[in-house]
């Protein structure tokens, strides 16, 4: 007992220190966990033969990765991604694997090792790739939805793989490969073994309908139930036992027990008690991914690295360009943006864990030898180790240079003239140009987003591509003649200084401008402008308003205290900005505080006395 104390505190310590150490560098989480692995391993020697079990037990990690992303998928979504998932995911996984089959036939490699061997490599990392997009926030970006695509169809391409492996066994290295097979069944539980294939058939289909069904008409029930008891432990339980009974069952009939749970957090996607399943699940995913990844680094055999090391590193760097430039390919045929899909590209070119299961089951069924094995082992870690660094890449040399290529890029001619001049169409320049177009008034759109500009064109939404805060280009706008100049875009000192500019050249020009916050508000006041939005207030009035309605308070009434709430704002309004005109830039002056004190104080008696008074019938 004490020496897994022993180890566990090596692992937790090792992860302790070298994944802060990794994002204080800007590295990311998961390049800390490999690092912290090969240190503890292969560099110190600390841990030794338990990493493979554990290794194993980690896995479990990607398996609940794939139950909490299917969560986040309605069914109705996941139809409308069907032409990248089979189209963009299939014709990687199928290129990839032709690829490398052809190039290992020149090297005397048998056909059915040479097959076995592409489809290893065409798998990518699932683990590494969703938790580094959702670390860098780029999951939601085309190259990251395009990423999941692929690595969904991966997930699914597993389960042929897995069927057609034994088919290809190689009589040379059946003794071998017997050996191997006996130790790995030792101890499992075989539930397929000796059945017919409509047998089998039958027994898949009914394990998929069983987690289909029971996660329509069964999980409600059982959570309602277990919800009743009040007690957070026993839900915990709940969720872990749902997810690891599902992939037991997967497990049991040869399926993919990542891609069973993904099929029961689709299905559980419209459940009441997603949120709920999310906050219990996620710990456990999180330290089991990080220990998954510890083992991956520990895993490395240097010894074998050593002996063949220009091999390995020969096979590794093939295998990333040539997966990179597959799916580079394939995702500018499929219309993915020129620097998502060099995302796209970058975080599919690894292999990724489930070769570490194709290799194994491969050697059990004597389809590879153990000398190839060993090298492809090594090739799949060390792969996955440099996929951070791929990210890295991405971020420091590929995203500046795009910004850049955009900057350089020429304004686009304006051609038309209208009354009013909206500089940025994101969320909130589109909401505003979208009301001024549908009651007929003339717009000129400025964008410097080359991408925004693309897909508001699409839209049928004329806009232009420039930067609104240059002067030239207003003037070819015809600034001159604008009635109304509305400033949108996200940035708070071009929005200052580009109002500061209009009421300077052009004072007749009457500027609207959002905010973001207070201090944002009375800056862009001193610079000028006209008419100031906070951005999130009357989104946030709005649903203060619908609180207090919910609790109780008559609809009208709740409308006179929001009212209420704006004109006691705005009669304070003037004497908290002139005292943020002397506010020093080291901090808020005690008059502030106490304009702002006495402001709270005010709405304080002034809704009191819309409570005190009586509400009239009518209302």
């Amino acid at each position: 007992m004490t020496g897994y104390f022993i180890q566990a505190f090596i692992y937790l310590l090792a992860a302790v220190i070298a994944v802060p150490l990794a994002k204080r560098l800007g590295l990311g989480s998961v390049l800390g966990y490999l690092l912290a692995g090969v240190i503890i391993g292969p560099v110190v020697g600390l841990v030794g033969d338990e990493t493979e079990t554990l290794q194993h037990f980690a896995e479990f990690g990607v398996v609940m990765m794939l139950f909490l992303v299917g969560l986040e998928l309605e069914p109705r979504m996941l139809w409308s991604m069907r032409h990248r998932l089979f189209g963009l995911g299939g014709l990687q996984v199928g290129l990839t694997i032709l690829v490398i089959f052809l190039f290992c036939l020149p090297f005397d490699v048998d056909w059915r090792s040479a097959l076995t061997i592409g489809m290893v490599l065409a798998l990518s990392s699932t683990a590494i790739v969703l938790q580094t997009l959702n670390e860098k926030g780029l999951a939601k970006t085309e190259g990251g939805r395009g990423a999941f695509s692929v690595l969904l169809f991966q997930d699914i391409a597993v389960i042929p793989m897995l069927a057609i492996i034994p088919l290809m066994q190689i009589p040379a290295l059946v003794e071998s490969g017997a050996a191997l097979a006996q130790h790995a069944d030792a101890g499992n539980f075989d539930l397929i073994a000796g059945l017919p294939k409509w047998a089998y058939a039958m027994l898949v289909l009914g394990a998929i309908a069983s987690v289909v069904l029971g996660g329509i008409y069964l999980s409600r029930p059982l959570f309602r139930f277990v919800a009743a008891s009040g007690l957070r432990e026993v839900f915990t339980a709940t969720a872990l036992m749902l997810v690891i009974g599902i992939a037991a069952l997967m497990s049991l009939v040869g399926l993919s027990p990542a891609l069973g749970t993904f099929l029961a957090g689709v299905v559980l996607a419209n459940s009441e008690f997603r949120h709920e399943l999310e906050t219990n699940i996620e710990p456990f995913k999180g330290l089991l991914l990080g220990l998954f990844f510890i083992t991956v680094g520990a895993g490395i055999d240097f010894s074998v690295l050593l002996q063949n090391w220009l091999l390995v590193i020969g096979i590794v760097t093939i295998v990333i360009l040539v997966k990179a430039s597959i799916v580079y390919a394939l995702a500018r045929a499929f219309g993915i943006g020129s620097s998502d899909r060099w995302l796209t590209a970058l975080s599919l070119a690894q292999a990724g864990e489930f070769g570490f299961v194709l290799l194994a089951y491969s050697l059990q069924n004597s389809v590879i030898p153990v000398e190839t094995a060993e090298v492809l082992l090594l090739v799949v870690a060390l792969s996955m180790f440099l996929t951070p660094a791929l990210f890295i890449f991405f971020d420091k040399v590929l995203v500046p240079k795009f910004e850049q290529s955009q900057s350089d890029r020429e304004n686009d001619v304006i051609d038309s003239r209208g009354c009013v001049l909206i500089a940025g169409i994101g969320r909130f320049g589109q909401i505003v140009n979208r009301l001024l177009v549908a009651n007929g008034i003339e717009t000129i759109v400025l964008d410097h987003d080359v991408k925004q500009i693309e897909n508001m064109r699409q839209l049928n939404i004329r806009s232009y591509f420039g930067d609104a805060t240059r002067p030239d280009l207003l003037d070819t706008a015809g600034v001159e003649d604008i009635a109304l100049f509305v400033i949108a875009f996200d940035d708070r000192e071009r929005a200052v200084s580009l109002t500061t500019h209009l009421k300077q050249q052009n004072p007749q020009i009457t500027v609207l401008a959002r905010a973001f916050d207070q201090v944002h508000y009375y800056q862009l006041k001193q610079a000028g402008a006209d008419f100031i939005i906070k951005e999130t207030y009357h989104a946030a009035l709005n649903l203060g308003g619908e609180v207090l309605t919910r609790l109780g308070v008559n609809s009208y009434r709740a409308e006179q205290l929001k009212n209420t709430f704006v004109s006691t704002e705005y009669e304070m309004e003037e004497a908290l900005y002139e005292n943020w005109l002397e506010t020093s830039q080291s901090g808020i002056r005690q008059g502030f505080r106490e304009l702002f004190m006495q402001q709270e104080a005010t709405l304080h008696e002034a809704m009191q006395e819309e409570h005190d008074e009586p509400a009239e019938k009518e209302d």
